[in-house]
């Protein structure tokens, strides 16, 4: 919380809501929060087949290919985001999605005005048969793809999360990406 001379004095004087009360009014806590910087956050799942190529997504609003997923909508938990996302773009129902692979950060650029925090979770492996129904009005394909021919589909930011994403599968730890590059 900011200086009590920042703000004024509380209009109603010191709170009472507890012992770890600051002696803030409601109003002044929420005006002080309506005054921080914020995020936008997405959430997207790493498939693979048995044979451990990669679940691409092609959007039709992007000229590259990406993983199934999205921005959380206003106050959605990133599970539950994830979740979310792969039922409307693929039509599958993940339950719960698995561990978290990767926290990514993108500062801001030309296009988004704040910066972005992606988390990929664990969607598991999926049959090459698998019953996908892509979202019409957002994707025009999806594929499996080999390890080896990812940079060509997917933009670096991307293409770093996901094999981020692969590594974390196999040795169960979560990986930090902040993404400094172009």
């Amino acid at each position: 919380m900011p200086d009590p001379a920042s703000t004024g004095p509380s209009s109603t004087g010191p709170s009472s809501t507890g012992p770890s009360s600051t002696g803030y009014s409601h109003a002044a806590e929420v005006a002080w929060y309506a005054t921080l910087p914020t995020i936008f956050g997405a959430a997207a799942a790493l498939f693979t087949n048995p044979a451990g190529r990669v679940l691409l997504v092609k959007p039709n609003y992007r000229d590259h290919w990406s993983l199934p997923g999205g921005i959380l909508e206003h106050g959605e938990p990133p599970h539950a985001g994830c979740r979310r996302e792969v039922e409307e773009e693929l039509g599958i129902d993940i339950a719960v999605p698995g561990p978290l692979l990767v926290i990514g950060w993108a500062p801001p650029d030309d296009v988004r005005p704040r910066p972005v925090v992606h988390f990929v979770f664990d969607g598991g492996v999926l049959d090459d048969d698998a019953p996908i129904q892509l979202q019409a009005s957002e994707l025009d394909d999806y594929r499996f793809v080999e390890c080896a021919d990812l940079a060509s589909y997917l933009p670096p930011i991307i293409s770093a999360r996901v094999a981020a994403a692969l590594r974390g599968r196999g040795t169960g730890a979560t990986a930090y990406l902040p993404w400094s590059g172009p």
